[in-house]
């Protein structure tokens, strides 16, 4: 086999290098998409004018400048992200040394690595769809790295390598189905692996929030078994947060130890979440989770937030039981009640006087929380998608008697050191609020567009209260969503709202499409061992003994069927030639006869030795063989001629 790399298959590797290192360039530093579109440039015009290959030393340069700058972009070079650069870059610089077979055979081998690396940033189905394409690409370009002298047409290239995608196809699935799944990655993965996506944060500043009405990601799904919470009943329990610097609201620390007690009234509500990846470690709850049930690796903390070991950087499956009736932790002391009282000295003046001057009236705790709703409710106070910067330190009193104008954190912000100014204790709790009922799949989906904030403050025989003031100010968006509340604004994405364009189209697309995914992430991509016993229960198979007895027999089967398949490639073809057929019939029957056609002797020959031999037949023969080579060899076959030659063959027959 000879070693030379004709154009044409070097074309070909560098359209799908190309295809294959696509999705990667948004994680690449700007240097290194230059670099590699700069490689793969050269080695385009490189390809066509026949230039040869760069010199060693600008090699070696290359190759340490592209390591050191990977190393000083990402300060490392191990990880998800930085072993992924590396590895796309030191494939390109292949490339500039490729000059025979070998070499492709080579970067065969690196792109089906690059390829699996696809999965440390998305399991989609769009990303599987995408890996078959690409796989079936790279192993085309396999077949042509071993076939010898020039390049095989590329109709021929692709269906070859398609073949082969799909023969590994059946085995693929048995092996996903019973290959016995251990609970954890068979080896470690980065610890930067899993998906990176922008979402709810662990601390909270006016306009955080309100920058996750632009995104229609999904955060979670909720399927409810049995009875369903109403819609102002979804609050979504995520980071609670206590402590405030005039600004930003953050996590404090604990002021108890253990998990405060609970009392729960009212119905019960059992469910089941799948909650995207995050990268955090606290996962969501409807407000108020029980502790009975938890799943085995979290925990409960003191302010109720639901808090995983590790962080959420795959998708999540847990169940939990909650109750949006309860009260929460009835006995606060005084010594634990000042982290909930803290606030800065000599900040926000008016609304301290406000606090105060409803103090002075007399008001206790439940008329004050009533008297500040009352002003969110009568007042000119505005739900909007785009109120006015607060950057001084006074940022509450320029909210509270001045813009008026806000989104979720906005008043639950300013509600909570209102309260904390009239001596209530008080804090605020992100999570999510609502959510949208798929009718295809019957469960609810939540994105991060239904991120929402409110308050809690702390009543004497009622403990921590959830009290949500935007919801004096749009009740619809408690009831109806976000979209609903801000119906009509300028600048509301299409996706929320009803009056633009296709909106009724679009949202049937997408919660069937949004079904398809999530029976994906349920069987797929959520397959681990106690589905797959779940699953094999069903099938009769109880143990792991015949559970690898299954996998053996399977596999047994698949590769003798694809073996057999192979095998017909090496069987005689037979000829749908109607004429050749008929010609086949004749000279069978002339072989029991004693007249065998040789190899090397043509049909007049061949006719010629026939009548030499049995002359009665000559007349008949000669007839035959008139016909055959004027329907082979002289003219387009047609009905008439071919019955002629049917009613020739049949009489020599007779």
């Amino acid at each position: 086999m000879t070693d030379f790399l004709p154009r044409a298959v070097m074309l070909r590797l560098l359209a799908v290098l190309a295809i294959v290192l696509t999705p990667h360039l948004v994680i690449l530093p700007w240097w290194e998409r230059l670099l590699v579109g700069a490689i793969m440039l050269w080695r385009l015009v490189a390809t066509l004018r026949q230039w040869p290959a760069l010199p060693r030393w600008l090699r070696i340069g290359l190759t340490v400048g592209a390591f050191a700058g990977v190393y000083f972009s990402f300060g490392n070079i191990s990880g998800q992200y930085p072993g992924v650069a590396l590895l796309t870059v030191m494939a390109c610089l292949k490339l500039t040394e490729m000059d025979k077979r070998r070499d492709v055979r080579v970067m065969v081998l690196l792109m089906y690595f690059v390829l699996i690396t696809h999965f440390l940033f998305s399991q989609e189905i769009w990303t599987v769809a995408y890996l078959l394409l690409s796989g079936m690409l790279i192993t085309a370009l396999l077949v042509e790295a071993n076939h010898p002298d020039s390049a095989l047409p590329l109709r021929v290239s692709l269906r070859l390598g398609g073949r082969l995608v799909l023969h590994a196809v059946p085995l693929m699935a048995v092996l996903f189905v019973l290959f016995p799944r251990i609970p954890g990655p068979l080896w470690g993965l980065p610890t930067d692996a899993g998906a990176s996506r922008s979402g709810l944060g662990d601390d909270m500043t006016p306009g955080d929030i309100r920058k996750l009405i632009e995104s229609d990601e999904v955060a979670f799904r909720v399927s409810f078994n049995g009875r369903v919470p109403a819609p102002e009943q979804m609050y979504w329990r995520g980071p609670v947060l206590s402590r405030f610097d005039g600004k930003t609201w953050t996590a404090g620390d604990p002021v108890v130890t253990g998990v405060p007690a609970a009392e729960f009234d009212g119905p019960q509500y059992d469910y089941e979440i799948t909650l995207e990846p995050q990268r955090r470690h606290w996962l969501l709850a409807l407000d108020l989770p029980t502790r009975a049930g938890l799943p085995q690796d979290a925990a409960l903390n003191p302010d109720y937030t639901l808090v995983a070991k590790d962080e959420v950087k795959d998708r999540r499956f847990y169940h939990l039981v909650s109750h949006t009736r309860y009260h929460l932790q009835t006995s606060l002391t005084e010594e634990l009640k000042k982290p909930f009282l803290q606030l800065r000295p000599y900040i926000n003046p008016r609304t301290r006087a406000l606090a105060q001057q409803w103090r002075a009236q007399g008001l206790d705790d439940r008329q004050i929380v009533a008297a500040a709703l009352a002003m969110f409710r009568e007042k000119d106070f505005y739900y909007t998608l785009d109120p006015p910067d607060l950057k001084g330190e006074n940022a509450v009193d320029d909210f509270l008697f001045g813009t008026r104008k806000g989104f979720c954190e906005h008043y639950s912000s300013s509600f909570t050191v209102l309260m904390r100014a009239a001596g209530i204790p008080a804090r605020v709790v992100t999570g999510y609020q609502g959510g949208t009922r798929n009718q295809y799949g019957d469960y609810y989906l939540v994105r991060q567009s239904d991120a929402h904030a409110w308050s809690e403050v702390w009543l004497a025989d009622s403990g921590w209260t959830r009290v949500d003031p935007t919801a004096a100010v749009a009740p619809q968006r408690i009831v109806r969503g976000i979209g609903a509340a801000l119906e009509g604004s300028d600048n509301l994405p299409g996706y929320l709202d009803p009056n633009s364009r296709g909106y009724h189209l679009r949202a049937l697309l997408e919660a069937r499409w949004d079904w398809v995914n999530a029976e994906w992430n349920r069987w797929v991509l959520g397959y681990g061992p106690d589905l797959q016993q779940e699953l094999l229960a069903r099938l009769g198979l109880v143990d792991w003994s015949d559970m690898i007895l299954a996998l053996t027999v399977a596999i047994c089967v698949i590769l003798g069927l694809l073996s057999l398949s192979l095998l017909r490639e090496f069987l005689p073809r037979r000829e749908a030639d109607p004429v050749l057929q008929l010609w086949l019939k004749v000279r069978k029957r002339l072989a029991r006869a004693g007249f065998e056609q040789r190899p090397d002797e043509g049909p007049l020959d061949f006719t010629l030795r026939v009548c030499a031999g049995r002359p009665d037949l000559a007349t008949a023969m000669d007839r035959v063989c008139a016909l055959y080579l004027r329907l082979r060899y002289l003219q387009q076959p047609d009905a008439a001629a071919q019955s002629e030659f049917k009613e020739a063959v049949a009489a020599l027959r007779a």
